[in-house]
């Protein structure tokens, strides 16, 4: 689980990952509830850090280690904080912080500075804070740091700390350059093959068939409780309402379909446009004779070519457009010339048109009654939208005030539904078929796991639609799982952990038989008890390169060794242990003129300047000095993980 936050935090390899560190923090910073700070162990402004002059308070790190929870729910909706706690989440949101503020001071130092008109460019440049025309909104901008409970302040000051590390960083690491010998190096690994053996010694062959004492049982538990902890579970109990509980709210009347017929009485009298093909020329001599021309027997186009002109396709339009684009005698010419027939030349700003009529549409108009159900179904349609989104403002304030989601469901006639215990990701615990939650439910999830117990909330599903109001109804908060209720599974697991023991101690006598001049198979032979025989191995670094991040973590080692050793590794989740022996290496060799060389060159000197930017990092750090305080580090973590 908690992988997510190490990949999201192991920035110290790239540059800008520590930045898009940076911008998480000045934007969910303070976005946290960190009322817990004030029950006790450590109070809100106590010093957990001090960076240089700068210091760093308790609900400075509580906050910054909700936010990054938050961030890391995006892709694990069940993570809780005790989790993230447990699992070293919150030393490494510290060291990102201090990191962060020794950056920022050792830049100051040295005269580098992020102005306002600097800060500004940026703010401007975040697609978060844009309108609906794709430009920098000011009101969407105060909208999105209310949201956050962010001043703007603390925002601004938070990017110019990020601006600075820009300056520092990126020179660092631009511009890094692999020497070709180096590159060589490193690319023949990849033509690299290895033969030997893996051996598996599994904890389940040494496991002690009897149970343990209840004082082993509970020392195990206490030791190994952070893997029985259960996702936080919550029921959300919820109504959905459309336009169908508006009764007769949405149903027009006469008086609104007589005005609405009123006020679009051009749209509904009758109506004629035209398509035309037209030429312009600069004398009324000039258009005479190219309609002569025309009505002699010729085309337009015709006409147009010989005088070195070209036509132009002009509609449908109507006559008032018209008069409009050219003048009221064009459009009298036009509009009273037969189709197919060229109008009578008539003079516009440009000069004289001679067009002629291609097309003629009319329409005839519609009376009050003809179109009234067209009427009827756009005010319907319009009347229905804003009374619902009344009739939501209405729901809205009467939660606001106070109202129960049953009074409002009573109300209103809703059905209220109640779901079985969900977790963040949607699943109904407990579930053996991954049973989810209803689709209605889906945009609501990550609200409902911010909210308190019965506190109603209303959301727009559908825009215009259908809306769901809806509330918490019960809590379950994210623990370990009570001992007496998952006995039987730590026993099982008390029985591993010990056979692990015994694995290891196994697995040093077969270390200490290869040694003396045994083979794998043979050394595994010797044990009293059967195990598994080794499997042979024979694989090059491309066929490694080839399984992507899934390389299993004993054939990294085998990759790792040098030539003729024996190591062993311990198999994840108390398994047992891995016997590796490495027989023999074949080096690869490559030519300068490979593709792969140049590949490899490039990727190595991407990584040398984030190493650059990676030992720079740790330097200023080091020259600004970091001085932690370490008891009150662990009385927030304790109160985090809720031990207090």
């Amino acid at each position: 689980m908690i992988s997510l936050i190490r990949k999201m935090f192991q920035s110290k390899l790239g540059i800008f990952l520590t930045l898009a560190f940076l911008a998480v923090i000045a934007f969910a910073f303070a976005s946290a509830d960190v009322s817990t700070l004030g029950g006790g162990g450590v109070a809100s402004g106590e010093q957990v850090a001090v960076v240089g002059d700068d210091k760093i308070s308790a609900s400075d790190l509580s906050r910054a280690a909700s936010a990054a929870v938050d961030n890391a729910r995006q892709q694990n909706p069940t993570l809780s904080m005790q989790s993230f706690v447990e699992q070293d989440g919150l030393e490494t949101v510290l060291d990102q912080l201090t990191e962060r503020f020794a950056i920022s001071a050792f830049a100051e130092r040295f005269g580098l500075r992020a102005g306002t008109n600097l800060v500004n460019s940026e703010i401007i440049n975040i697609p978060a804070f844009r309108g609906s025309d794709g430009n920098f909104d000011e009101e969407t901008y105060r909208a999105a740091l209310g949201q956050r409970g962010m001043s703007e302040a603390f925002f601004r000051d938070d990017l110019r700390a990020g601006l600075l590390a820009r300056q520092l960083l990126v020179p660092a690491s631009f511009g890094a350059k692999t020497p070709d010998k180096f590159a060589v190096r490193y690319a023949s690994l990849l033509r690299e093959s290895r033969e030997g053996a893996i051996s598996i010694i599994p904890a389940a062959a040494f496991a002690p068939t009897n149970d343990p004492t209840d004082a082993q049982l509970k020392a195990f538990y206490e030791e190994t409780r952070g893997d029985y902890i259960r996702p936080e579970r919550r029921v959300i109990r919820y109504a959905t309402f459309s336009s169908d509980a508006l009764g007769d709210r949405a149903e027009p009347t006469a008086q609104e379909i007589a005005a609405y017929y009123e006020e679009n009485r051009s749209v509904y009298a009758p109506s004629e446009t035209r398509t035309m093909t037209q030429l312009i020329v600069p004398t009324q001599q000039a258009a005479a004779a190219i309609q002569q021309r025309v009505s002699a027997g010729g085309s337009l186009e015709a006409a147009a070519r010989e005088a070195g002109l070209q036509t132009a396709k002009i509609g449908p339009v109507t006559r008032a457009d018209l008069s409009a684009q050219a003048s009221a005698a064009v459009a009298q010419a036009v509009f009273t010339a037969d189709r197919g027939a060229i109008a009578a030349p008539a003079r516009s700003g440009l000069g004289f048109h001679v067009a002629r009529v291609d097309q003629i549409d009319r329409k005839a108009g519609r009376n009050l009654e003809q179109a009234r159900p067209e009427i009827l179904t756009a005010l319907r349609q319009d009347k229905r939208r804003r009374a619902l989104a009344d009739l939501a403002a209405e729901i809205e304030e009467r939660i606001d005030d106070g109202a129960a989601l049953s009074e409002v469901a009573d109300d209103m006639s809703l059905e209220l539904v109640s779901t079985k215990p969900v977790t963040g990701a949607g699943i109904v615990y407990g579930s053996t078929a991954q049973e989810r939650i209803p689709d209605v439910l889906a945009p609501a999830l990550q609200t409902a796991f911010q909210m308190d117990e019965s506190e109603p909330q209303l959301a727009e599903i559908v825009p215009g639609q259908t809306y769901l109001v809806f509330e918490v109804s019960d809590i379950t908060d994210s623990a370990a799982a009570p001992l007496a209720e998952i006995k039987q599974g730590v026993i099982g697991a008390w029985k591993l952990s010990e056979g692990t023991k015994k694995a290891k101690a196994a697995a040093d006598r077969i270390l200490k038989r290869v040694e003396g001049g045994d083979t794998l198979a043979a050394a595994a032979q010797a044990e009293e008890t059967t195990l598994p025989r080794p499997d042979a191995v024979k694989l090059t670094r491309a066929q490694l390169a080839q399984m992507g991040g899934q390389v299993p973590a004993p054939l990294a080692l085998f990759f790792s060794m040098a030539e003729g050793t024996t190591k062993r590794l311990e198999a994840p989740r108390d398994g047992g242990w891995f016997v590796i022996r490495l027989n023999d290496i074949e080096a690869g060799t490559i030519a300068t003129d490979d593709p792969l060389f140049e590949q490899t060159k490039r990727e190595l000197s991407i990584q040398s300047g984030r190493e650059y930017g990676a030992q720079l990092r740790t330097a200023i750090s080091k020259e600004m000095g970091i001085d932690k305080n370490e008891a009150a580090i662990e009385a927030l973590r304790k109160q985090l993980s809720g031990d207090l």
